[in-house]
């Protein structure tokens, strides 16, 4: 009986999360923009190139075409590359764990130019470089 109640209370949070939170009801990749394609319950058409996504960089597209989505259409699965995204932290701009997003703002933080870095540059180097580390 009392797996009975808990069952209905369980169906009865996924029926109110289903229409609270957008879930992806399609999803397909742009071979030509190697993009994926997600549209979301609400009626909202969302694309976000697979480069940007944690572990299908630079998959191929053989591999990154078989996309399969869990039943409740919370999350996406590339079974070729064990590789998953949940449709929520597509919605809010997430696209990995925090760590592996950290480090892909670093890596575009680091390559930007600008006059002010190529001038501190010119400074840095009219000094000798960068001090050598001291052991």
């Amino acid at each position: 009986m009392a797996h009975d109640v808990n069952y209905q209370a369980a169906r009865e949070a996924g029926d109110l999360h289903r229409t609270a939170i957008p879930h992806a009801v399609s999803a397909r990749l742009i071979r030509a923009r190697r993009a994926l394609h997600v549209v979301l319950s609400n009626g909202v058409e969302m694309s976000v190139p697979v480069d940007l996504l944690q572990d299908l960089q630079g998959a191929s597209l053989t591999d990154l075409a078989e996309i399969e989505m869990t039943p409740l259409g919370t999350g996406l699965h590339w079974p070729r590359l064990d590789a998953d995204v949940l449709v929520e932290g597509l919605i809010h701009g997430v696209y990995g764990t925090r760590r592996w997003m950290a480090a892909q703002m670093g890596r575009a933080g680091g390559s930007s130019s600008s006059e002010a870095k190529a001038a501190a540059a010119r400074r840095n180097g009219a000094k000798g470089g960068r001090p050598k580390k001291v052991a």
